[in-house]
């Protein structure tokens, strides 16, 4: 699909400065882009790039001041006016064949809704439901009793282990486990040599609605009780949850995010990337965990935490700022020490001078 960048400009509601009739046929970065796409400037670190690229529109706020060699789009949100455009630009989503491929292996008592679409090669066990309009990829195991919500998307090679609950409009991504065995064992001596024994985990894992969860993402199923993952939690690849983990509504977990057992997030707490949280933690609301922190107690309402062990952040860059000065303060005190032997001997030298009557 294209469009001439007139056509964009009126639906984005821009005000259009230059040419307006070129066409229009995909979104690239700025530093990417070529004749035929259209770009966007929305960190200001990337402002002389504007006037460098080859895009044939750049959409810029309105009080940015510059120019470039295509068309301007001035709005007021480029980040919001760029997504629209992608939208519209975007090639149709690929939907799956009606029904259940003739190579699923579905149990007798497994109960579909409607327009429920099931690929190759996938096990739904007994006791499975799938709500309506929910599609489900080549190549999925869903185990049994579990529950799967209305309007889902599950991409191939997903695995959704027994009597775990998944709510409506939730989307997988590929090579994800939900309701994996957690991280459990007790040390028990027989005859004076450790023996090292797995805790059963027989409870379940329930994800609210709205819920993306990103590829190769872990999900434990709890000990007993559940691991609960709450509406509207986007969770990005490669993240670990353990057992008996509590999220509230309204995070993001970034990549490679680790959340040890029982360890509770608040609504609106966002976890940046290789951040890690210990178990029997409780991370409160509105909370920010910066990139490669090490959560060690627990987080108030509202806190921003980094370094390892995580604190305050400002508290963070006042620490970090002193680890940046002991070269200097290093370089100081081995001249104070020359000093200090410089002015020992003097003193020396007029102790001895008086003793001898000099």
């Amino acid at each position: 699909m294209s469009l001439s960048v007139a056509q964009i400009s009126a639906k984005i509601e821009a005000t259009l400065e230059g040419v307006g009739n070129g066409e229009i046929r995909s979104v690239a970065g700025i530093r990417d882009a070529g004749p035929g796409d259209i770009t966007f400037l929305s960190n200001p670190r990337y402002g002389a790039d504007v006037g460098r690229t080859s895009a044939s529109a750049v959409i810029v706020g309105h009080d940015w001041k510059g120019s470039c060699r295509g068309a301007l789009l001035r709005v007021d949100n480029p980040d919001r006016a760029i997504l629209a455009v992608a939208a519209m630009l975007a090639p149709p989503e690929i939907d799956m064949d009606p029904g259940v491929h003739l190579t699923a292996v579905v149990a007798e008592d497994v109960q579909l809704g409607d327009d429920v679409r099931i690929g190759a090669h996938c096990v739904l066990e007994p006791g499975v439901r799938i709500g309506a309009g929910t599609r489900i990829g080549a190549g999925c195991y869903v185990g049994h009793a579990t529950v799967v919500g209305c309007q889902g998307r599950i991409y191939p090679n997903v695995t959704v282990r027994e009597r775990a609950i998944v709510g409506d409009r939730v989307i997988i991504h590929s090579g994800t486990v939900i309701g994996s065995d957690g991280y459990g064992y007790t040390v028990e001596t027989e005859a004076g040599v450790p023996c090292v024994q797995k805790i059963p985990h027989t409870g379940s894992v329930r994800i609210g609605d709205d819920v993306e969860i990103g590829a190769l993402v872990a999900i434990d199923r709890a000990r007993f009780g559940e691991t609960r993952i709450g509406n509207c939690v986007k969770i990005d690849n490669l993240v670990q949850i353990a057992h008996n983990v509590i999220i509230e509504d309204y995070c993001g977990l970034v990549a490679q995010v680790g959340i040890a057992g029982s360890s509770r997030i608040g609504s609106r707490t966002v976890i940046w990337g290789k951040a890690g949280v210990g178990g029997h933690l409780d991370v409160g609301e509105g909370c920010e965990i910066a990139a490669q922190s090490g959560v060690m107690k627990d987080v108030p309402d509202g806190a921003t935490v980094m370094g390892q062990p995580a604190r305050p952040i400002q508290k963070a860059f006042d620490m970090r700022a002193s680890v940046q000065r002991i070269p200097r303060m290093r370089k100081r005190l081995t001249e104070l020490e020359e000093r200090v032997k410089q002015l020992e001997a003097l003193l020396g030298d007029a102790a001895e001078a008086e003793s001898s009557g000099e």
